[in-house]
């Protein structure tokens, strides 16, 4: 379990993931070499990872959550498949190990590639049964953090952090949005969010000063934003489940707007298919997540039907690249990285 200080941290990383150790030291009153420790101890022992991503619209990309039936024998094969690649994101095992569930990135253009959908899942052996899901909005999740890891700083040490991120350079940026010209920068980002400007202006070949203002650019312009990955059972959430949902399209917003307030989900969305609703539950064990889909879910009518999915393991989190630390912390995945 995380201690107050680990959580502090998480949650300044929540406000400003770019934030250097000494702006956050400042906010938690602690020293930067303690901020620092901390860091590099979570990224070991927790997966903490700060990583940049795009927004799906500006990205000219379409979110596709995929449901994949397989043999119990070979779903772990074509998980870690799905991991590999890099038009993918939060993957998962379901059901009692023959569910795979995962976000694949499409080109929203019809014109785009989108071999991942239309040509290798439905070639692929072992395969029983596949259902897509376009997500047709995100009510909870990407650059909306779940509550229970962004709860523990009170409003003044948000107050210094937000402050200091919006002193910290005298540039004023102009908000911009994504062209292909970033694609590097992203590829970087995606990798590790919080890489130097240095780091960055390597692997994009412009100028340190670019790179800071293109990025207050962008973030200015809602482009893109940063997002914390972290095990979320040192949290205290072991049991964890996608809530598939159906109800009249009248009552979707609404239902939607109240579960984004629950604090045991950090993920909520309307799709297409059978279920026009999916969540992501965070529980502490199988007696808490039945006291919610019992009490909470359950007070809401409008709710005709529920599914309830146990996730079993994460092999993927927020963003579609892997790096080798994160191979190295998640072993249940091949040799890679926050509904």
């Amino acid at each position: 379990m995380l201690d107050h200080l680990d959580r502090a941290l998480i949650h300044a990383l929540h406000i400003d993931g770019r934030a250097p150790f000494s702006h956050i030291a400042a906010a938690l009153d602690v020293s930067p070499q303690t901020v620092s420790r901390r860091y590099r101890r979570l990224r070991t022992e927790a997966s903490l990872r700060v990583v940049g991503l795009p927004d799906p619209h500006q990205a000219g990309q379409t979110q596709w959550l995929v449901r994949l039936t397989a043999a119990a024998s070979s779903a772990q094969d074509l998980a870690h498949a799905l991991v590999r690649r890099q038009d993918t994101s939060w993957v998962k095992l379901t059901s009692g190990g023959t569910e795979i569930v995962a976000i694949i990135h499409a080109p929203t253009e019809g014109g785009g590639s989108n071999s991942l959908l239309l040509r290798d899942i439905p070639r692929t052996n072992h395969i029983t049964a596949v259902s897509a899901h376009c997500i047709l909005h995100t009510y909870l999740g990407g650059s909306t953090n779940w509550r229970r890891s962004a709860d523990t700083l009170d409003e003044e040490q948000q107050r210094v952090l937000r402050e200091r991120e919006a002193a910290d350079t005298a540039y004023a940026p102009v908000p911009r949005q994504l062209t292909d010209g970033d694609a590097d920068l992203l590829v970087a980002l995606q990798k590790d969010g919080r890489a130097t400007h240095a780091e960055l202006a390597q692997a994009t070949g412009w100028s340190p000063v670019t790179v800071a203002r293109r990025l207050a650019d962008l973030q200015a312009g809602g482009a893109i934003f940063f997002d914390v990955e972290v095990d979320t059972g040192h949290f205290g959430a072991n049991t964890r489940a996608l809530l598939w949902m159906s109800m009249s399209p009248a009552h979707i917003e609404d239902v939607a707007a109240t579960l984004a307030g629950h604090d045991e989900l950090a993920y909520v969305a309307a799709t297409t298919g059978p279920t026009n609703l999916v969540a992501q539950a965070l529980c502490r064990d199988p007696a808490d997540l039945h006291r919610y889909l019992t009490r909470r879910l359950g007070s809401l009518d409008a709710i005709h039907t529920l599914e309830t999915s146990p996730v079993l393991r994460n092999l993927k989190a927020a963003s579609p690249i892997m790096t080798d630390a994160a191979r190295t912390r998640r072993p249940s995945a091949p040799a890679r990285s926050r509904m």
